[in-house]
């Protein structure tokens, strides 16, 4: 018995331990402790590297070594794309050569650099593959199927090491540690063999078909053997041109266990770990730990950073190019035949739509050609370039060049945020100054790359001119500040950079070789806060000085008397009432028979309850509505939905959020007879006996019982502050537009009070708005003002009565429900300390209602937590404040 426990206590610790690392800052913390780890081991080796000397070294490359070095590195990135060849042939996908290969490249490209255990590159795939028309019935199996062959490669090279083919005896030696890394790494091998010929992978993956064919086993490692193969072939390529003649075996072996320790630290691109190592093992060749730099420097280049930026511009042009072919092919038959010179000139304006991917990928482009004008700035030129300049320029000329440069790239980075988001007006100033920097990186030293690269980003952006249509989008503080510190680290990167890196440079130059440009840099951090400040003050005046054409348009629309003529015409809902409070917008869709009330929240309109109009036009309004906030980056949210809109939201592509159950007493069926009503019943006697008097009083409403109601309302208040949006609060001149129900005392002085809300239904809906009561009030005061008002509204004709919302109510009690709605119904349930969502349920259930289900719809690119702390935001500002244009 105590031995079967001592195993449940292992259990409940293993899945303690399994909960703990799933956390993402204790997953984040992994890469950090390795590197760390490796750090400790190598930072011999790192003490002796001088920056100035790894520079010397990169500057002497020749053009040839460099085009070679390209090469090889091209062609490694291209080997990979036999994975997706390999999963086209094994799934039957419906995919052309030159597309798979498009896919393989951008996917790979982006895993190389950021992926995190290869989650960047599945989500890439799937995202591409989706939108090629591939079911995900075929894709989720094709996913998984290449997601754990990747390393299979790396596994049997490290067999290699193991059995002294790939000899690194030194360096295992040395750090022994790394011995259990080759042999974990080599053991993966085996593993993944038996997985892909087991009958649950056959079952699961290959969709009830056979097992995995061993040729296609074969065919996976392989592609693996093939990426890492020429990985390392370029590894060496790039060392044999830094360093000169070196062994291949040797430092292909080498490759390989820096492989190993970047893929166990699941840093991206291995950054750290296989840099570490990779330096350790050619110091330990007898190579200078300047020289091994070097080579890691140009590797992480060539193979890393110039395919992403291809894969970049891939993924930039990837949907545009899917558009132009969806609309030939909807157009098929109907376009005049265009002969070529039509077609090249009619090209850039044919690509009319481009993915979240595709903008990224050009505010990434945009945000990398910063960072290239900056590390351009702060490192020096080649000496014959700079005599070339030195022939056709001035000096002052020159300086100013590298000034401008340095500003430009700062403004670059702080622009690339508005193309990621469309913004046309950023979009034109990228555009200016890409050109403008292309001139003035070439006048500065002659730099004609960083000036191509500048350009060919200009130039793609003038194809995706179309995508850039938002005429603002919020600009948030929180942003601000995040922006504002990644510049400021940044500039102070650049001028530790640009410091260091010249006075090493000028160290070990040529004797009697000075050049009077190089000093330049001596004022290195002027130019750092310079370019920091002056790119932040042009990127307020842009701002500041915009056409006056903003989102305030949204806002100006709050005519009570288009509303009353419309609500006339129209019917209305529960919430409708609460329009003529003032503090919410009005846009008016469809011609103006769509209308949407709403207030704006950080960067979201909410809209309060369902849109008012014909049902016929209510989803075209929303496409019109959500299309004019999307002029200014605002999203469009529906708060107190109903069950009976769900389906435009749906086909809309909204999710849901269920806020809670709204109480309706059908008032046919409302009595005090029975003995479930008996507490009802006794209320209801003892207030009468007691001499207490309801009554209802029409608008309009003389000022001295308004005074009195609010010295009932301040009382019951007692010190907090109204909430607003979507609850009434103690307006006179709102209190003037409905009647209002009184519960005087014996005395005629008013104890408790509610306003009641018209449902603009044809008097088929009574609610309750606003409701008060003095803090010494009889016990069942406000259970007689609702028998009353119930009692009343039956009188008048009413067919049901609106008791109000019961937030959260039967929200997340399923088993089914989404993790928030769990969290939600642990607040209903334990909640009460601080409000009480439960009590007041209970309370409700009293008059025996009908409930009626209300939820949040939202767009499926919002996050649901941010999203509702803006709603509590929402509610609890002050109802008169100025509303939030955060």
């Amino acid at each position: 018995m105590n031995s079967m426990k001592q195993t449940l206590e292992r259990f409940k610790i293993v899945r303690l331990i399994v909960s703990i690392y799933r956390l993402k800052a204790v997953r984040a913390l992994v890469p950090l402790v390795i590197i760390a780890f490796v750090y400790l081991e190598g930072q011999h080796e790192l003490k002796r590297v001088h920056l100035g000397l790894i520079l010397r070294e990169l500057k002497h490359v020749p053009a040839g070594a460099i085009l070679q070095m390209m090469g090889a590195a091209l062609l490694s990135v291209a080997v990979m794309s036999s994975y997706d060849y390999l999963i086209r042939r094994h799934f039957r996908l419906e995919l052309g050569h030159w597309s798979t290969f498009r896919y393989s490249w951008i996917a790979n490209t982006f895993n190389n650099l950021i992926g995190f255990a290869g989650l960047a590159g599945v989500g890439l795939r799937t995202l591409l593959y989706k939108k090629s028309g591939v079911p995900a019935s075929v894709l989720t199996p094709a996913i998984v199927f290449l997601s754990p062959l990747m390393i299979t490669g790396l596994s049997l090279l490290s067999w290699g090491n193991i059995l002294g083919l790939l000899p690194a005896a030194a360096l295992l030696h040395e750090h022994r540690w790394l011995v259990f890394a080759v042999w974990g790494m080599a053991l993966y091998l085996p593993f993944f063999i038996i997985v892909q010929r087991s009958a649950l992978f056959a079952k699961w993956i290959n969709r009830g078909q056979n097992r995995t064919p061993w040729l296609t086993v074969g065919a996976s490692i392989g592609a693996s053997l093939l990426e890492w193969l020429f990985a390392g072939i370029t590894f060496w390529t790039i060392g044999s041109h830094l360093i000169g003649s070196i062994d291949f075996v040797a430092v292909f072996s080498i490759y390989v266990i820096a492989a190993i320790a970047g893929i166990l630290s699941m840093a991206p691109g291995g950054i750290g770990a296989f840099d570490l190592i990779a330096l350790l093992g050619l110091t330990q060749l007898g190579y200078r730990s300047d020289q091994a730099m070097a080579v890691l420097v140009i590797f992480r280049l060539f193979y890393y950073l110039i395919p992403w930026l291809i894969g970049l511009v891939l993924a930039a042009l990837e949907i545009g190019l899917q558009g132009k072919k969806s609309a030939d092919r909807n157009n098929a038959g109907i376009e005049p035949q265009l002969n070529v010179w039509q077609k090249i000139w009619g090209w850039p304006g044919q690509y009319t739509f481009l993915s979240d991917l595709g903008v990224w990928a050009l505010g990434k482009l945009v945000f990398a050609s910063g960072i290239i004008l900056l590390l351009s700035a702060a490192t020096p030129e080649l000496l014959y370039r700079l005599r070339i300049t030195e022939d056709l320029l001035s000096l002052p000329v020159m300086r100013i060049s590298h000034h401008l440069s340095v500003l430009i790239g700062f403004m670059l980075i702080l622009l690339s945020r508005g193309i990621s988001l469309r913004v046309r007006r950023a979009y034109i100033w990228t555009s200016a100054l890409l050109f403008a920097g292309a001139v003035f990186t070439f006048t500065k030293g002659f730099d004609y790359e960083e000036a191509v690269f500048l350009l060919v980003v200009a130039f793609i952006l003038w194809i995706s001119r179309a995508r850039f249509y938002r005429i603002s989008v919020p600009v948030s503080r929180q942003n601000t500040v995040w922006w504002l510190a990644l510049t400021s680290f940044i500039a102070l990167v650049y001028y530790l950079l640009g410091n260091y890196v010249h006075h090493g440079f000028l160290r070990h130059l040529p004797h009697g070789v000075e050049p009077e440009w190089l000093h330049r840099h001596s004022n290195v951090a002027v130019t750092a806060a310079g370019g920091l400040v002056f790119s932040w003050l042009l990127l307020t005046m842009m701002i500041t000085l915009r056409p006056h054409r903003s989102v305030d348009e949204l806002f100006a629309d709050r005519d009570m008397e288009r509303l009353s003529r419309f609500l006339g015409e129209h019917t209305g809902n529960s919430l409708t009432h609460m329009l003529f409070l003032g503090d919410k917008s009005f846009y008016w869709a469809q011609d103006g028979r769509v209308l949407f009330a709403f207030a704006r929240a950080r960067d979201k309109l909410v809209v309060l309850g369902d849109p008012l109009g014909p049902r016929s036009l209510i989803n075209d309004g929303i496409s019109e509505f959500r299309q004019a906030a999307d002029l200014y980056g605002l999203a469009v949210v529906f708060y107190q939905a109903t069950p009976d809109f769900l389906p435009i939201y749906h086909e809309q592509g909204y999710h849901f959020f269920k806020l809670g159950e709204e109480a309706m007493v059908p008032l046919a069926d409302f009595t005090l007879s029975g003995k479930k009503n008996a507490d009802l019943r006794n209320v209801k006697s003892r207030f009468e006996r007691e001499g207490y008097v309801f009554e209802v009083a029409e608008a309009p409403h003389p000022e001295t019982l308004l005074e009195e109601l609010r010295r009932v309302s301040e009382e019951w208040l007692n010190g907090r502050s109204e909430k607003g949006y979507s609850l009434g609060w103690f307006k006179p001149a709102y209190l003037q537009l409905a009647p209002i129900a009184l519960l005087r005392s014996k005395e005629g002085d008013v104890l408790a009070f509610a306003s009641m809300a018209p449902g603009y239904d044809r008097g088929e809906t009574a609610s309750i708005d606003l409701m008060r009561h003095r803090n010494k009030t009889p016990n069942g005061t406000m259970d007689y003002l609702f028998i009353r008002l119930l009692e009343w509204a039956k009188e008048q004709g009413s067919v049901r009565f609106n008791l109000g919302n019961a937030p959260l109510s039967s929200v997340g009690h399923n088993s089914g429900a989404l993790r928030e709605e769990k969290v939600a119904h642990l607040v209903f349930v334990r909640g009460g300390h601080w409000y009480g969502f439960a009590g007041l349920r209970r309370y409700k259930e009293k008059f025996s209602p009908l409930w009626e289900p209300r939820y949040l719809a939202y767009p499926a690119t919002l996050t649901l937590s941010i999203l509702t702390l803006d709603l509590v935001r929402l509610v609890s500002r002050h109802p008169e404040a100025k509303e939030d244009q955060a």
